[in-house]
């Protein structure tokens, strides 16, 4: 028998639920779009904003291309996904229930991008920020229900997170260390007859000349002992300044001797022509370099690495999303994020044996050593051929985190480094770090002396650039070149030649573009490619004018000349002096008292910070006293209230105050009459 078509009922009613269905899964997709556009504004362009112009952060972690561009994928998708799948778990509560929650999604992300276009076009912070932007977004939400219009803009911007991952992959700096071009440029010729001594450089970070210098102008040598040494040996040129605050412009310009002129990645490929390609003809290269990677693979690699991996790369990047989308401004300085490795933590063995001093009274302590140094030292030994020894060490850059014997200690990351009272710790914290630096200064030294290779090689040391504690001013940037190029610009800059005995200053102009032109000079390389920079071999510039580039290709001039060293604070007269048990006097609140009932000197770490918070009942300024084991450590001020409470920090920079086991942490409030009394901690 022959099949009867279905009523024409049911065939209507089958095409309306058809239909129905297909406008069910447009609208669904019209939301998933939408939500893809508000977390690319939110997320994605941000963060790759950043990331794209922070190559260093790809080249210090030695990410390889797939991983720099497997991350451009992450930033752009996972953050989607958990928004994207509550929205499509509310459509099993009923369409009403999935049209609301796309609502509140809405609103959420409007006022999460809120939040970031206020923080850079408004003075608000923290809650008034918070409260504004919950209002633009409900108010955003409001107008994106009410009209189709602000949705139809909104699914055509879905297209936003492939472009900003494009534009971070081709366009961006970063995009010279996902897509290199080239390997480098022509390597140099010899001089003549010339003879090619051994090469040592060592370049440190962030450390300003005046943090060296004693109140009569010259090396402290009480206090940096090695760095004085140093100076003995060597040609001291003390008016040196670096060309910029920030290392990816500043040492780019030392290696090749120009002034930075564009915003690129410091990468061989950006900058092929430098001091390994110059020297890779004539000298093998050993180089150990820290953000940049300017030695082409051709002419060297480096085995020694901070920590690697999309891991860290992941970790790393949603710490910069917190910075970014808070509602506050961050306190860490990104840069904070190059920590180097410890030996121990990157498992090599010595390189060399304990130093015989008092202050290094446990053999652990040597691991503390970043390991880029520990591999340094084992190679300064004589090689067949000339050799170029090269490490850019990041010491004593922040994080702050060593004394002067080597000890590390923890630190919480909000702490100000500008302000009352907390620019003074800042400061503190680098010249202890500093101290520390000295200490590899000396181990350095001694390695070269004790392979013989000292005398005849041609040993350079300085750093890329200074940083200001001038309060209101603290940092590298422009603000702090106004108020304190002294601190930013000058640097230290010891240049030791094969076979010099007797130390000198020279107080011409240097630029830090002379480093190259000088050091190929010494050597005997006649470098292939045209620098800005004039060797010390020459005469001196006649024109004493210094040029800083906040920026690159937007030099500021300033005048030259040596400057004075900021006076050290007079230790206050409590400091090292025994003390017992006073008065009860109120109470605080410090971080980490646990450390002080277990402290294992062996770990090579002490809980040498301490920090914590007081009641309202103390006011702000007042003066404490803190103290370990009955002898008082350091006297801080109580600072006024901000994010943090009302907070006091003290660094205890002699590790002679602790002992193994239990330590007896004491904070005493030093009344005006000089009374202490005890503060009850908790």
């Amino acid at each position: 028998m022959d099949a009867q078509p279905p009523p024409a009922a049911d065939a209507g009613a089958s095409a309306s639920a058809s239909a129905r269905w297909d406008r069910g899964w447009r609208g669904e997709l019209g939301r998933l779009l939408e939500v893809v556009a508000l977390v690319g504004l939110v997320v994605t362009q941000p963060l790759l904003d950043v990331l794209g112009r922070s190559p260093d952060f790809f080249l210090f972690h030695r990410a390889d291309p797939g991983q720099i561009m497997l991350l451009g994928a992450l930033v752009a998708v996972v953050p989607t996904l958990p928004v994207a799948a509550l929205g499509a778990l509310s459509r099993l509560a009923g369409r009403t229930a999935r049209a609301l929650t796309h609502t509140v999604l809405v609103g959420l992300l409007l006022a999460a991008l809120a939040v970031q276009v206020g923080r850079h076009t408004t003075p608000l912070r923290g809650v008034p920020l918070l409260l504004v932007a919950a209002l633009a977004g409900a108010a955003g939400a409001a107008v994106h229900r009410r009209w189709r219009a602000p949705g139809r803009v909104l699914r055509l911007a879905a297209a936003g997170p492939v472009a900003f991952v494009v534009l971070f992959l081709l366009v961006s700096p970063t995009s010279a260390v996902v897509l290199p071009r080239g390997d480098g440029g022509a390597a140099g010729t010899a001089q003549g007859a010339a003879v090619h001594p051994p090469v040592v450089m060592l370049i440190l970070d962030e450390l300003p000349l005046v943090s060296l210098l004693g109140a009569d102008g010259r090396i402290d040598a009480q206090r940096f002992p090695h760095f004085a040494e140093l100076a003995d040996d060597s040609t001291w040129y003390r008016n040196a300044t670096g060309v910029s605050g920030w290392t990816p412009n500043a040492l780019p310009a030392m290696l090749t001797g120009r002034y930075p002129e564009r915003a690129v990645a410091p990468h061989y490929s950006q900058y092929p022509d430098n001091i390994f390609t110059a020297f890779g003809g004539l000298y093998d290269v050993e180089a150990q370099e820290s953000i940049t990677r300017l030695c082409p693979p051709s002419r060297c690699e480096q085995p020694v690495t901070p920590e690697q991996g999309l891991g860290v790369l992941v970790r790393e990047t949603r710490t910069l999303l917190g910075q970014i989308a808070g509602p506050t401004e961050s306190a860490a300085d990104p840069e904070d994020s190059y920590r180097e490795q410890t030996r121990a933590e990157a498992g090599l063995d010595a390189a060399e044996p304990v130093p015989d001093d008092p202050k290094f009274r446990w053999d652990s302590l040597d691991d503390n050593q970043p390991a880029r140094f520990t591999s340094f030292l084992a190679g300064l030994k004589p090689e067949p051929r000339p050799t170029l020894h090269f490490l850019h060490l990041l010491m004593p850059h922040s994080p702050w985190a060593y004394l002067p014997s080597g000890v590390r200690y923890d630190a919480p990351e909000d702490l100000p480094n500008d302000g009352a009272g907390w620019v003074d710790l800042a400061r503190q914290r680098h010249l202890a770090q500093l101290g520390y630096t000295d200490r590899l200064i000396g181990e350095t030294l001694r390695t070269l002396r004790a392979s013989g290779l000292y005398d005849q090689a041609l040993v350079m040391v300085t750093a890329d650039h200074g940083v200001s504690f001038r309060p209101g001013a603290q940092g590298r940037g422009m603000d702090a070149i106004k108020a304190a190029a002294g601190e930013v610009a000058w640097v230290p800059m010891f240049l030791k030649e094969p076979r010099q005995q007797t130390g000198r200053v020279d107080d011409r102009n240097w630029e830090h573009v002379d480093l190259l032109p000088t050091v190929a000079d010494v050597a005997g390389i006649r470098l292939p490619a045209r620098v800005d920079g004039r060797s010390a071999r020459q005469a001196p510039r006649t024109d004493a004018t210094k040029h800083f580039y906040d920026r690159p290709g937007e030099p500021v001039t300033f005048p030259g000349g040596v400057p004075a060293p900021p006076p050290l604070p007079t230790p206050h007269p409590l400091v090292g002096t025994d003390v017992r048990a006073g008065p009860p006097g109120g109470s605080a609140r410090v971080a980490d008292l646990a450390a002080f009932r277990a402290t294992d000197p062996d770990t090579g770490a002490l809980p040498a910070l301490v920090w914590g918070d007081v009641p309202d009942a103390i006011p702000d300024g007042t003066q404490l006293a803190v103290a370990v084991n009955g002898r008082i450590g350091a006297v801080v001020p109580v600072v006024p209230r901000d994010a943090g409470g009302r907070r006091f920090a003290a660094l205890l920079t002699d590790d002679r105050l602790f002992r193994a086991g239990t330590n007896q942490l004491d904070v005493y409030q030093i009344a005006a009459d000089g009374t202490l009394r005890r503060l009850a901690l908790s």
